[in-house]
Order: C-alpha cells, then sequence, then structure tokens
C-alpha cells in the first residue's frame, strides 16, 4: 500500500504531540483498516530518535494491526541548500531547502511492515545528485548554476529500495516521492525535476540486479498521464517498460488518487508491481476527506505470487 498521509505538522515535536493525544487517529485508523502487509507513508514528519516511528507503531498495534518493522531516513525536506533557489531575493526559506519543507524532515516517508526486512538490503538513494543522475545540460535546463548543483539531490523527499522478508520469499519495495510539478516559474524548476525522478526510476529499474527477486515500485509520483501539470513523457515512458506492470486500481470515481478543495482530481500514487507477479485485487481504498486531512487515497494491491 501507499499512502500519502496528514501525518506532517507545522513544527518540529507537533505531529508526536498529536499521536500521543490520539489527535492523528485519522490516518491510523483508516491504515488499520486497510490492514496491509507493507506500507509506505508519504508526508510523514521525520525525527532522529524516531519517536513519531514508535508511536504509529504503537498505535497501530493498539487498533489491532501491527507492523512492528520499520524503515526510514532522514529526508532532504528542510535541509537549507545554501542558496537562493527560488531567486526571490531571501535565504532559508522553505523553498531555499533541498526539498520544499518548513524544517528539517517535514513531510518524510515511513515504510512499516508485518514482515522483517532484509538485513544489509536497504538501499537510501536520497541523496543522489541531480546533475549525476540526469543528462547533461538538462538539470532545470541551466536554471540552476555549478555551485547548486553540487549539492542538490535529484530526490526532493527521499528514494529507497527496501527488500522485505515474505513468507514467500523477499520483495524488493523501491520508492520516492517525487517533486510535487507546480509551485515555481516559467522555468519549470519543479516540472523538470519530477521528470528527472521518473527517468531516475526508469533506469534504475533496468539495473541486472534487479532481476533476482521480484519487486514493487510505489509511492507519490505526482503526476497524471490524462491531467494536470507535469512533463508526461517521463511517466509514459516508465510505465510502458516490460518489467512492470500496471494493475490501474480503482473505485468508483475511476483511477483518481487524490482530490483537492479547488476540484482538481488526479491519479499521483501509484502502486506498480514487476512483471513475475501476480495481481489479485487493485483498489483506490476511498473515503471522505476531512478539513486539514491528507488530499490522497490510499492505494493498495493485492500480490499473488506464482
Amino acid at each position: 500500500m501507499t499512502y500519502s498521509t496528514g501525518l506532517s505538522r507545522d513544527g518540529p515535536g507537533l505531529l508526536a504531540r498529536d499521536l500521543m493525544s490520539n489527535a492523528a487517529d485519522a490516518d491510523l485508523k483508516r491504515i488499520a483498516n486497510i490492514a496491509p502487509d507493507i506500507a509506505v507513508l508519504q508526508n510523514v514528519d521525520f525525527d532522529y530518535d524516531r519517536i513519531a516511528v514508535g508511536l504509529i507503531q504503537q498505535r497501530l498495534a493498539e487498533l489491532g494491526h501491527e507492523m512492528p518493522y520499520s524503515f526510514t531516513t532522514r529526508p532532504n525536506t528542510g535541509i537549507d541548500s545554501g542558496f537562493d533557489l527560488d531567486r526571490n531575493g531571501k535565504l532559508g526559506e522553505p523553498r531555499d531547502m533541498l526539498g520544499y519543507g518548513r524544517f528539517a524532515g517535514q513531510g518524510g516517508m515511513l515504510l512499516l511492515s508485518r514482515f522483517p526486512l532484509v538485513k544489509g538490503q536497504a538501499k537510501d538513494l536520497s541523496r543522489t545528485l541531480w546533475r549525476d543522475q540526469d543528462m547533461p545540460g538538462l538539470p532545470a535546463d541551466g536554471y540552476y548554476s555549478d555551485d547548486v548543483l553540487a549539492v542538490l539531490p535529484l530526490h526532493s523527499v527521499a528514494a529507497w529500495d527496501v527488500a522485505v522478508e515474505t513468507p514467500r520469499g523477499p520483495l524488493r519495495v523501491l520508492t520516492s516521492h517525487a517533486s510535487t510539478p507546480v509551485f515555481d516559474g516559467p522555468e519549470d524548476r519543479n516540472g523538470l525535476r519530477n521528470a528527472a525522478e521518473l527517468r531516475f526510476w526508469r533506469r534504475y529499474l533496468e539495473r541486472p540486479d534487479l532481476q533476482d527477486m521480484p519487486f514493487v515500485l510505489l509511492g507519490t509520483l505526482n503526476n497524471d498521464l490524462l491531467a494536470g501539470e507535469g512533463r508526461k513523457p517521463a511517466l509514459q515512458e516508465l510505465l510502458a517498460l516490460n518489467s512492470l506492470q500496471d494493475p490501474k486500481p480503482a473505485h468508483e470515481g475511476g483511477l483518481v488518487t487524490a482530490e483537492w478543495p479547488s476540484g482538481l482530481a488526479l491519479r499521483v500514487d501509484y502502486v506498480l508491481p514487476s512483471q513475475d507477479l501476480g495481481v489479485g485485487a487493485a483498489v483506490v481504498e476511498r473515503a471522505p476527506q476531512t478539513a486539514g486531512g491528507s488530499r490522497h487515497y490510499p492505494v493498495w494491491v493485492d500480490i499473488v505470487w506464482h
């Protein structure tokens, strides 16, 4: 399951406070009701001591769904780049961070699992530099200086390759939360970053070592083939890979995985198993949205091992 949650707050420590008072129960109850074996949650504030992670696991267990194994790393959000990335004449603002954030760790990611992780197999790909993973000259089409590109990561939040030891064998979980391709100017720096993050996964999936075990690519890719902002060829090329399958999870509203008060409705969250896995079901878990809560719906796929 992938779910871009409402588990982010406006300041450090506030998520832990709300978790201790059960003020974040709406999302956790939804997760417990779905009862996934493996879940990647986006928009979860990171803290160095993993206090929020422990509280989330504790509350899920109290709600009847234990997920005792977890993986998280410090995201790029809220880490100061030292540069005026949006060129508004001010330094140290959220848009000047390596990934947008009001504080270090805001809106990170969290992998939870009922099954143990394969020891020594987890790879944190978050620090990969944009300039080193995209074709020469392409990072934001010259918008950023060489000094900026020497520190600017490709992934605005995080990217991981984590192996989970399921009862049927190891499963590689490939995941990221790609840049939102809006909130920029005519240079389209965020749209270009989103496209580069999708190209990263296309190339990563071509690695020979990915043939060793089944995998699932999942997360918030922040791009819809048919609508909204974002460069469509990058998503088209990713979804066209022979090693992937797109189960196209649906609800009565179609493939939409996120809706905003403005009326915008997009498919931006994906669960894409490798071709050697079967699919028993694929669902967008639609439920009434609450004021101030996540605009996204959980997306889950029931994997069938051949």
